[in-house]
């Protein structure tokens, strides 16, 4: 079982820039190997992929915040982050952490509590 506790939420302007994190606590060695990754979650509306990094460090993006989101991880803290910038209000919600063996099969893994992001315009 691998426990994900996110942080970094917060309300900030359009134009704003956030940095969430994600620790695995106890788990630094089972998510080494873990795709990591970061799904959000508008209200009214279901989970979309935001970004994942592999345990090689390959990322992959969403197509709504290309060029703005990075995502990046220390593995040997078992932490991912997430640094948003250009914020828009549309990437208002609740954001979740997420590990899985692989990143094609993320959503089948294990899921965070989720942190809030409101951007006010």
């Amino acid at each position: 079982q691998v426990h994900l506790v996110e942080s970094g939420g917060g309300s900030v302007q359009a134009g704003g820039s956030l940095t969430l994190s994600c620790v695995a606590p106890g788990s630094a060695h089972a998510t080494s190997t873990y795709c990591m990754g970061w799904y959000s979650q508008a209200p009214g509306k279901g989970r979309e992929k935001v970004a994942t990094i592999n345990s090689h460090g390959s990322t992959s993006y969403g197509d709504s915040v290309k060029g703005r989101f990075t995502i990046s991880r220390d593995k040997a803290n078992g932490t991912v982050y997430l640094q948003m910038n250009s914020l828009k209000p549309e990437d208002s919600g609740m954001y979740y952490c997420v590990a899985g063996p692989y990143c094609d099969d993320i959503r089948r893994g294990y899921w965070g509590q989720g942190t809030q992001v409101a951007v006010t315009s």
